[in-house]
C-alpha cells in the first residue's frame, strides 16, 4: 500500500511539474534540459562552435541542448551504456565511457580534437541504503573527472551532477587540484528536495 501511494505520489508530481510540461511541448526528452540551460546561462558554458561530451547522456536531454547551443559548427558527442534514440547533430557513442573499447569509438569520431566541456548528469541507480548510494555516486564522478582530465584542451571546463554526503568534500578537493576555479550551482530546475547540487570546475590545470 505504501509503495502504491508513493508511486501515485511520484507519478502526480511529474505529470504535475512545469518543466516536465515544458520539455514535453519544446521537444525536449527530459525536464533536465533546462537544468543544463539555466546552468549554461548562467556560467556561459555553451558557446557556438565548441565540442562538448556528455556522459551518461540518455535520454538526451543535455545532448539536445547542447546541441542547438554550440550551433553547426560545434559538435556534440553523448555517450550511454543504454541505447539511446538518435539525436539530430549529435554523435551518439553506445558504450560504458571508461571502457578502453568506447574511448577508441570517441577517439576516432573526434579525430584526434580536444574537448571544451565535458559534462556528467549522471546518477547510480538507487538502493534506498544512502551510504551505499553515496558511494556509488562518488565512483561516477571520480571516473567522469579522469575522462574530463584525459580528454578536455588546456582551461577546459568540467560540469558534474553531485550529492552533498561522504566523499563530497575529498571529491570538491580533487577537482580543486586538476581545476582552477571549482563553483556549486543549484539549478532552478533542480527539484527544491533533491540533495542534487552541481559542480563546476573552471579552467583544466597542468596541460600545454
Amino acid at each position: 500500500m505504501g509503495r502504491s501511494k508513493t508511486s501515485k505520489a511520484w507519478l502526480h508530481r511529474h505529470v504535475t511539474d512545469p518543466y516536465v510540461k515544458k520539455a514535453t511541448a519544446e521537444g525536449y526528452r527530459s525536464r533536465a534540459a533546462y537544468k543544463l540551460k539555466q546552468l549554461a546561462e548562467k556560467d556561459r558554458l555553451l558557446k557556438p562552435g565548441m565540442t562538448v561530451v556528455d556522459l551518461g547522456a540518455a535520454p538526451g536531454g543535455w545532448s539536445q541542448a547542447a546541441r542547438q547551443a554550440v550551433g553547426p559548427k560545434g559538435q556534440v558527442f553523448a555517450i550511454d551504456v543504454l541505447e539511446m534514440q538518435p539525436v539530430a547533430g549529435v554523435t551518439v557513442i553506445q558504450g560504458d565511457f571508461h571502457d578502453e573499447s568506447t574511448l577508441h569509438a570517441l577517439g576516432a569520431a573526434l579525430g584526434g580534437a580536444q574537448v571544451d566541456l565535458v559534462l556528467s548528469d549522471m546518477s547510480p541507480n538507487l538502493s534506498g541504503i544512502p551510504s551505499a548510494d553515496q558511494a556509488r555516486w562518488l565512483a561516477l564522478a571520480e571516473l567522469a573527472l579522469d575522462f574530463a582530465v584525459k580528454h578536455l584542451k588546456p582551461r577546459g571546463n568540467f560540469l558534474v551532477k553531485a550529492f552533498q554526503g561522504a566523499g563530497y568534500d575529498d571529491f570538491v578537493a580533487m577537482l580543486r587540484r586538476s581545476f582552477l576555479e571549482v563553483q556549486t550551482r543549484k539549478p532552478e530546475a533542480s527539484r527544491s528536495r533533491s540533495s542534487e547540487v552541481y559542480l563546476l570546475a573552471k579552467g583544466l590545470r597542468g596541460k600545454s
